[in-house]
């Protein structure tokens, strides 16, 4: 095979391969009915010339018998007046008409025999016509209902393109929240760990444990403070005398009474230290805030 051969080849192949994709059988029987039409209408046309072509012949005819009958005449009337050679002459012409009316029903004859075979079969293509159309409508039916049927089994089967763009577009979607939610678990995480420095403060991670450690140590003298105050309201309390009591044990209550002053004295070096230690650092997060 050469190669324009196979090219040939090839071609024819790919167009009857895309006219098969882009081939409607409904459009198809449709056209095949309108094909099928249009032949009976040539039918019709071709025995509406024909008769009348036989009815030319037959008018024809007609006038060739009418002068058959004028010569008849005047023949007759040549023999009256003794004038055979005319009424020869008539009987020659009339002879000649009748010779081209055999003629004419010879082809009138055949004119009539061909109408009647256009006639015939334009009555069985008429029916094969009527036959074709029902069976048309009932595979156009079928096709239909066959079409609607497999474009609802791809939709619940989900195998139809748009029903496979749609999970491809579900997918790409969950696809993307899962890679969105694991971004945010994993900044969290890093934030929590201190891996990324807050962008708005200038500390670092040393930073926020001192802040954490002055917070604790704040926290530990105010609950100091608190005990020694609530301490010093029980000593008070207790070391209430009445007055007999108190007339007795003066020289114990005095003894007694030196070592809650040394508490309260303690206490107050203490709150001393916290503030100058509060103050410190203070001025520390001043330092640092500038």
């Amino acid at each position: 095979m050469g190669i324009l051969s196979r090219t040939s080849y090839v071609i024819r192949s790919k167009v009857n391969a895309l006219l098969n994709r882009s081939e409607d059988p409904t459009e198809t029987l449709d056209y095949s009915y309108e094909k099928m039409r249009d032949e009976l209408q040539d039918v019709k046309q071709g025995i509406a010339d024909l008769t009348t072509q036989k009815k030319r012949l037959e008018m024809q005819k007609r006038r060739l018998e009418e002068n058959v009958d004028k010569h008849n005449e005047q023949a007759r009337e040549a023999v009256r007046q003794d004038r055979d050679e005319l009424a020869r002459k008539a009987l020659e012409k009339k002879q000649s008409k009748m010779n081209q009316i055999e003629e004419l029903n010879d082809q009138i004859a055949d004119l009539q025999g061909t109408q009647d075979e256009l006639v015939d079969k334009k009555d069985k293509l008429q029916g094969r016509i009527e036959e074709f159309r029902t069976k048309k409508e009932t595979m156009k039916a079928k096709y239909e209902a066959a079409e609607a049927s497999s474009q609802v089994s791809e939709a619940l089967t989900g195998v139809g393109d748009e029903m496979g763009d749609v999970a491809r577009s579900i997918e790409r979607a969950e696809e993307r929240t899962e890679e969105m939610e694991a971004r945010s678990e994993a900044m969290n995480e890093l934030e929590e760990t201190g891996t990324f420095d807050d962008a708005l403060s200038d500390g670092d991670e040393i930073d926020r444990e001192l802040e954490s450690l002055s917070s604790d140590k704040a926290v530990d003298s105010e609950l100091d403070t608190l005990k020694s105050e609530m301490g010093d309201d029980t000593v008070t309390a207790d070391t209430e005398p009445d007055a007999n009591t108190a007339a007795v044990d003066t020289e114990t209550t005095s003894d007694s009474e030196e070592p809650s002053a040394d508490a309260d004295l303690d206490d107050l070096e203490a709150a001393v230290d916290e503030s100058e230690v509060e103050a410190e650092l203070d001025e520390i997060r001043d330092d640092e805030s500038k």
